[in-house]
């Protein structure tokens, strides 16, 4: 029974923050308009020659 209650509560507090996370809203801000450089990486095994 008190791990029942203590999950209960649990659940509560984190559906409280959720809730308080939604109502204050995303920060104010912009996004970088440049996308993220990335590479992707060489299969395993698979030999690359550098140019």
């Amino acid at each position: 029974m008190r791990a029942l209650i203590a999950a209960a509560i649990g659940l509560a507090a984190a559906l409280a923050l959720v809730l308080t996370i939604s109502a204050i809203g995303a920060p104010e801000g912009k996004t970088s308009p440049k996308p993220l450089l990335t590479t992707v990486p060489s299969a395993p095994g698979k030999i690359t020659q550098a140019e």
